[in-house]
This record gives C-alpha cells, sequence and structure tokens, in this order.
C-alpha cells in the first residue's frame, strides 16, 4: 500500500469523524484533491487509490494533465480564471470555483452558450478584502445577485472562500462562519437555493466541515510537500 493511499485513506477518515462531530453526515461531504503542480503519476497513484474527483488551478495545467488521465474523472477548476480562457476550459472541466466577478459571470455564460454548455460554478467570496486575491466583495455580491440569476447558462452552486493562511488553523473559522451565514443570506434574498460551500484547505477542512463546508479542497495533506515540479507524464 502506497504512502498516498494511506494519506487518503486518513484524510477520509478525518472527514468523516469532523462530520460526527458536528452532527452532518459524512456522505455529504466531498473529497477535492488539488493536484496543481503534482505530476501525472501522483495522479494515478491517487485514482488507484479510489479518488475521481480533482481540482487544478491553472488552466493551461489542467489541460495538460487531463488527457492523459482516465476519461471519467471530475475536474475542477479552482484557480483565477482569466477571460480569455474561459473558450478554453469550459469544455474540459465539470465545475468552475471561481467566479469572481460579474464581468467573468457573462463572459463565461455568453461563451458556453456558444458551446452548448451549462456549466456548474461557486462564486468566489473575497471575504478579507485581499488585494491578492479575487473575488466578490459581500455587498457588492449582494447587489449583484439579480444580475447573476440572469445569466441562463450558469448553474451557481454556492459559494467559495480561501481564509487569510494562518498557521492557527482555528483563525479561519469565522470566515466560514461568515461565508455560511452570507449563503443563507443571499438565498433568502435571491429565492434560489445555493446548496455547496466549497471551503478548507489541507490545514483547516476539518474546521470548515464543521462550519459546513460541503467540498473541501486537500492539496499538500494527500500528495505530500508542494515543490516546483514538472506536469509532464
Amino acid at each position: 500500500m502506497s504512502d498516498l493511499h494511506d494519506r487518503l485513506q486518513a484524510i477520509h477518515e478525518r472527514i468523516h469523524a469532523a462530520a460526527t462531530r458536528s452532527g452532518r453526515d459524512p456522505g455529504a461531504i466531498e473529497l477535492l484533491a488539488v493536484s496543481k503542480t503534482f505530476p501525472v503519476e501522483a495522479i494515478r497513484d491517487a485514482v488507484d487509490a479510489g479518488q475521481l474527483v480533482f481540482g487544478e488551478n491553472k488552466v493551461q495545467e489542467l489541460l495538460a494533465k487531463a488527457p492523459q488521465l482516465p476519461s471519467h474523472l471530475q475536474w475542477h477548476l479552482i484557480g483565477h480564471l482569466q477571460s480569455n480562457k474561459v473558450r478554453k476550459i469550459l469544455p474540459a472541466v465539470k465545475y468552475i470555483h471561481s467566479i469572481g466577478s460579474l464581468d467573468l459571470a457573462r463572459d463565461v455564460d455568453r461563451i458556453a452558450a456558444e458551446l452548448g454548455l451549462y456549466p456548474k460554478v461557486y462564486l468566489e467570496v473575497n471575504l478579507a478584502a485581499e488585494s491578492s486575491k479575487h473575488g466578490f466583495s459581500p455587498a457588492p455580491l449582494r447587489s449583484t445577485l439579480e444580475d447573476l440569476y440572469t445569466l441562463r447558462r450558469l448553474e451557481i452552486q454556492g459559494l467559495m472562500c480561501i481564509p487569510p493562511f494562518d498557521p492557527d488553523a482555528a483563525k479561519s473559522r469565522p470566515y466560514f462562519v461568515q461565508l455560511r451565514e452570507l449563503r443563507d443570506e443571499l438565498e433568502k434574498a435571491g429565492g434560489a437555493p445555493l446548496p455547496l460551500l466549497s471551503m478548507g484547505m489541507s490545514h483547516d477542512f476539518e474546521i470548515a466541515i464543521e462550519e459546513g463546508a460541503t467540498i473541501v479542497r486537500v492539496g499538500s495533506a494527500i500528495f505530500g510537500d508542494r515543490k516546483a515540479r514538472s506536469i509532464a507524464a
């Protein structure tokens, strides 16, 4: 049994424990294995261990890896999406976690219509107003919600956030609470369900689950320390 298999099993056990502690169904939480910078061989090892859902940050890297791997894998784009790459990525992914502006949402909607697609998307929220990160601020998102719901090609699933990194995982909890509460508020205001919350990474995913995450984005805790790597097979 490989080290990766052991790490993956340990993550599933931690997800189960965190869900049980918070009175949630462990089956309602999905593990997204973040494979950015890791080679195709590592992803194949994860597939052999039963993992079928993967996330990449960069369009180019995802498009290079996906054709080398089984076609039944589910791919998510979790990094920033530039408008000039929308047409390339839409046919390759099932979910986009990083719709962070109305302009980008409109571009995705328009190109999805041209391609005959209905992408499932998360609205990215920049809760800490970090200049280094993309995403809606809460107030503009509230005022933009009606416009977003006019984009008929987008299947808006819920919200996504990346809290400011802190070695103390407990420091992420207020941001996870804020995202969940914002989701609840938007559901009432918009009259449409936003059932999914993409939040939590390797160092804080258990706290995210306790606060309502439905999908956690875990990379280094599965694949090991992230270093400069080649994406070639």
